[in-house]
């Protein structure tokens, strides 16, 4: 039965609508995994075993709901009646949720089962997942190294066959690292796609979503959680088609840009990205599309302060929350020494120059997809670098600001996206041979991600992944 947990979620759901397997079974064989944790991974925070069999024995043979019976589990930042919310911090304590984020609640209404909730690094900062509170989360391809951040639990769970999709979110790269660092499929919708609500509104940089193996399964989940919510202030434009049936058409002949520039003046990508772009290049082009090779338009002196800018008060309302539910002002001893240093940062900071700075971010983002309009897509790299060695980029070393500028030269093509709003989707092409998978990045035009899915899906076909498991699982 554990051996389901590795399959699509939409070949489980027919299982389970079939009466080929019911829901308590998956279900269970899911628990075991995650309480056994065998291979020493670390997702889970919270787990709600007997919240999930009651939602499963619920469930019976010939639900037609979408995901009806398969077991998923929400990252540790977005809030689930009757479970805790901490953002892996110790300021939040034991504070736990009141009522469901919007999203839990589409999930449970397509019929997923909660098992619980996945580690992220502190307040979701970086791209690894190591935390004081609940320590280090390991990458299930090589338990030495991360598997990304921040949603690293999601990542960790769905490769290492704990579970067979999990929800993440993505503020600038959150979901599709983890995805190039765990052979998933990871996709960041267009902004605005995903409510946020009821507690978080409007956000510039993050959305939420699903870490796959499938693009199939990305589409379909995309279709259930986009759309507006009442109280919304603003939404992305709703497709003209769903995004499932536009992830099953063929793409046509398409325009594709493809750089290995990283956005940050002086990075590189190193030589096992540079080989997986090329793969990819090599593919599309093989694909039949017209494939042009560029500079990339997207190096600002600079952009990584701007970014930051937008991303540190972000992560400063987080902690505020956390101080309010502690009815107390933070302190260092609250939190990790890079949560301290962008707490520190976002209280120095004038409200109108934060103001001005977001409307510089906005104006990049703006012209950036003029320039590359005359493109279908982009193709780059998902990381620049290969997965980090547990211990050697995390919230707790000595020189936070390093460690920050160091995050980003590992993972520089993501967070562009974040910045642009388009949609943007990691896809787990290659392994290297050290034996971790490489990843390439496909960039779609603003609000078509049913364009960007037929690619990636067309990509899927030419080269499979997803029966590739982690050698512990082959």
């Amino acid at each position: 039965m554990e051996e389901l947990l590795v399959k699509p979620a939409l070949e489980l759901a027919a299982l389970v609508r079939a009466g080929d397997v019911s829901a308590r079974e998956l279900t269970e064989a899911a628990l075991r995994r995650i309480d056994a944790d065998a291979d020493g991974l670390n997702a889970f925070t919270h787990v709600d075993a007997e919240g999930a069999l009651a939602a499963a024995d619920a469930i019976g043979p010939g639900d037609e709901r979408p995901f009806a019976g398969v077991p998923t589990a929400i990252k540790g930042n977005r809030a689930v009646a009757g479970w805790p919310l901490n953002f892996s911090a110790a300021l939040f304590g034991d504070f736990v949720a009141t009522e469901d984020a919007f999203l839990v609640r589409r999930l449970r209404d397509a019929g997923f089962v909660l098992t619980g909730q996945t580690t992220l690094p502190e307040y979701g900062i970086l791209p690894t997942t190591e935390t004081v509170r609940f320590g280090e989360t390991r990458n299930p391809w090589d338990r030495d190294r991360t598997p990304g951040g921040s949603s690293g639990g999601a990542g960790a769970a769905v490769a290492g066959g704990l579970l067979p999709i999990a929800h993440g979110n993505d503020g600038g790269g959150s979901t599709r690292i983890p995805a190039a660092c765990c052979g998933l499929v990871g996709l960041k919708g267009q902004r605005g796609r995903v409510s946020q609500g009821p507690i978080i509104g409007d956000n510039l940089l993050t959305v939420d979503g699903m870490l796959t193996r499938t693009v199939a399964d990305a589409a379909a989940t995309l279709d259930l959680l986009a759309g507006m919510e009442p109280g919304d202030a603003t939404w992305a434009p709703p497709p003209s088609v769903p995004f499932a049936e536009a992830a099953g058409a063929e793409p046509g002949r398409l325009r594709i840009a493809a750089s290995t520039t990283t956005p940050l003046e002086g990075g590189t990508a190193d030589a096992e990205s540079e080989r997986a772009y090329r793969a990819g290049l090599d593919l599309l082009v093989e694909l039949g599309h017209e494939v042009e090779e560029i500079e990339a338009p997207w190096q600002l002196p600079g952009l990584l302060e701007l970014f930051s800018a937008s991303f540190g008060p972000m992560v400063a309302s987080q902690i505020a929350l956390g101080a309010q539910i502690a009815d107390r002002e933070p302190t260092a001893e609250d939190m990790e020494p890079l949560s301290w240093f962008l707490w520190e940062a976002g209280q120095q900071l004038p409200s109108i120059t934060y103001i001005v700075l977001q409307e510089q971010l906005k104006g990049f983002g703006r012209r950036l997809i003029s320039e590359l309009a005359p493109y279908d897509a982009i193709l780059t790299p998902a990381l620049a670098e290969r997965p980090p060695e547990i211990g050697t980029m995390n919230g707790m070393l000595p020189d936070p600001q390093d460690t920050f500028a160091r995050s980003g030269a590992f993972t520089p093509y993501t967070a562009i996206a974040n910045v642009t709003g388009q949609p943007a989707i990691s896809l787990p092409l290659e392994h290297g041979e050290d034996g971790l998978p490489s990843g390439i990045q496909l960039i779609g035009r603003p609000a078509e991600e049913g364009a960007l899915l037929a690619l990636a899906a067309q990509v899927e076909a030419a080269r499979p992944w997803a029966e590739r498991r982690p050698p512990q699982q082959s």
